[in-house]
């Protein structure tokens, strides 16, 4: 993907477009900070990490509204319609094929005698949680992808420095956010490596969020799979 990244922005003002970004990285930036003291406070207080979760999902949904209507942002955030049957394919098509290559990995480990991560398992079926996949799709990647994601590029920051940045960023986030053990947190932070940096390449190659979007919601779909449809250790 290399030969096909670009670093120039959608043509605009100049100045509105370093505003437009100064803006979003700020929101973007202080949004993560503010979701994760919530989740620092919440591990040591009895609600847990519930307010952070909260906030990762609305805040991130709202801010990403907010700012794109109030500076009239949408393109620079990615949140666009230029290029998007490309995005789509591009997306649907990656996201297709990391979720074959989970499930696969999965009826694998169960078959060799490995457990399901037990307290998800809990919150996804139990508490229902599982059917707010979609939702969790668009918020992470509206803040990681599409508002934090661009606004480094904004920044002139390289575009494969700006992925692994962000998607480090995204990948420690899962500690403050799950309201499970820390082994599972662990698990869930590996499983965000293969998706923040396909996500991020294809955000920046397709100038598009909605290639990241159309790529987590397929993977998320193929999680519901697992948890609904693939048998556990016991029944292998």
């Amino acid at each position: 993907m290399g030969n096909v990244i670009h670093t120039s922005l959608p043509a605009e003002s100049a100045e509105g477009s370093v505003t437009a970004g100064a803006v979003r990285l700020r929101r973007s930036a202080g949004l993560i900070i503010a979701i994760w003291i919530a989740g620092l406070i919440g591990h040591f207080t009895p609600p847990a990490e519930w307010p952070a979760l909260f906030l990762y999902v609305l805040g991130s949904i709202g801010l990403t509204l907010y700012h794109c209507a109030q500076q009239r942002d949408w393109r620079g955030a990615f949140i666009t319609r230029h290029n998007l049957r490309a995005a789509l394919l591009w997306g649907g098509g990656i996201g297709l094929l990391l979720s074959l290559v989970g499930v696969v990995n999965t009826i694998i480990f169960y078959a060799s005698g490995g457990q399901p991560m037990a307290h998800m398992q809990r919150l996804l079926v139990e508490l229902g949680l599982v059917y707010l996949f979609p939702a969790l799709a668009l918020a992470e990647e509206w803040l990681w992808r599409g508002m934090f994601l661009s606004s480094l590029l904004d920044r002139g920051i390289n575009p494969h420095a700006a992925v692994v940045v962000t998607t480090l960023a995204y990948m420690v986030n899962h500690f403050f956010v799950a309201p499970v053990g820390w082994a599972e947190r662990g698990m869930m932070a590996l499983m965000g490596l293969p998706i923040g940096l396909m996500a991020g390449y294809l955000t920046v190659k397709t100038r598009n969020v909605w290639s990241a979007v159309a790529l987590h919601t397929i993977i998320m779909a193929a999680m519901m799979l697992i948890v609904f449809v693939i048998p556990g250790p016991s029944a292998l």
